[in-house]
């Protein structure tokens, strides 16, 4: 694993700076309390397979483009509910500009689009920004 192939995640419960590998199996845990971190990662097309379809557990795609207004407002919400459901899903973002391959794969036409997947499987879909507790509720719905 190289640097650029994880995120650096400030556990909520004791604040300690952890490193957290983009894909891996079992659980992100905090190396000093042992307290569930946020899973959040960055994929393309190279990377997809190992880093979305092997996950241990469900997986919240987010496509998106830095250009994108829609996105950059959706991308908190986002990350808030990855902190507030650790261990539930991992949130992993995959640029649509530099990934052309894997968006077409799942037909993404307009951005923000948000895939569950789990394994092969896309659970739910979604296209569009939305406000974050209409988003939880979807994704909790998602998962069941």
């Amino acid at each position: 694993m190289s640097l650029s192939e994880s995120t650096v995640v400030r556990c909520a419960t004791c604040g300690t700076k952890n490193r957290v590998p983009w894909s891996a199996s079992g659980l992100p845990r905090c190396g000093k309390c042992k307290s569930l971190l946020p899973w959040i990662a960055e994929s393309g097309d190279e990377t997809f397979a190992d880093v979305v379809t092997a996950s241990t557990i469900p997986v919240l795609v987010d496509f998106w483009a830095p250009w994108c207004g829609p996105c950059r407002t959706v991308s908190p919400s986002l990350e808030h509910l990855a902190r507030e459901l650790a261990g539930t899903f991992k949130l992993v973002k995959v640029n649509v500009d530099e990934s052309p391959k894997v968006a077409g794969q799942f037909g993404v036409q307009a951005i923000p689009t948000l895939l569950v997947i789990w394994g092969e499987k896309v659970l739910s879909r979604q296209t569009g920004a939305a406000p974050e507790r209409q988003l939880k509720t979807w994704l909790e719905e998602a998962m069941i």
